[in-house]
């Protein structure tokens, strides 16, 4: 198999934080809510209490979501919702990749 000179894709831009698999999936979700509890995140992506909690925390760290600790009545709720910042974090990460993805050659 060759390879044709300059063909390589740079993939510099890639985000560290947004490309992991799960933090994708708890991004991804997140997107199109406004906010969302614990126990939907946990239900639509499959991760364990533990990865979430730790993802979450990474994405908090980074300043893409914001966890907001409460109480419905007397049960504790935890809500997570994207922030400005993660927000136009993920629209940067989707546009690069739309763009990577469409000038692979055929």
């Amino acid at each position: 198999m060759s390879e044709e000179k300059g063909s390589r894709v740079s993939m510099d831009w890639i985000d560290p934080v947004i490309h992991s698999p799960n933090r994708l999936k708890i991004i991804v979700e997140l997107y199109v809510v406004e906010a969302a509890d614990a126990t939907f995140l946990l239900n639509r992506t499959g991760l364990t209490w533990g990865n979430l909690s730790t993802h979450l925390g990474k994405l908090e760290e980074s300043g893409y979501v914001a966890v907001e600790k409460g109480y419905d009545g007397k049960k504790p709720r935890t809500m997570i919702q994207l922030t400005d910042r993660g927000r136009t974090a993920f629209q940067d990460y989707r546009a690069k990749m739309q763009k990577t993805l469409e000038n692979l050659p055929d």
